[in-house]
């Protein structure tokens, strides 16, 4: 049988607080539009889960 039932999207993410990203951006000397970029991706702004993000960038440089 086929179910109609929408399957529902998950609840669009609040934007992390400009303070936070600006704090992370100076830290790792990279540009705020790169923390935005990783936040929106990995979808959450938790900072330890950001960090681990950028460190993992930062080696295949």
């Amino acid at each position: 049988m086929l179910d109609n039932k929408k399957k529902s999207s998950p609840a669009p993410m609040e934007p992390p607080p400009e303070a936070e990203v600006e704090y992370l951006s100076k830290r790792h000397r990279v540009s705020p539009a790169i923390i935005r970029e990783i936040i929106r991706r990995i979808g959450s702004s938790e900072r330890s889960a950001v960090e681990r993000e950028i460190r993992k960038g930062m080696t295949r440089r």
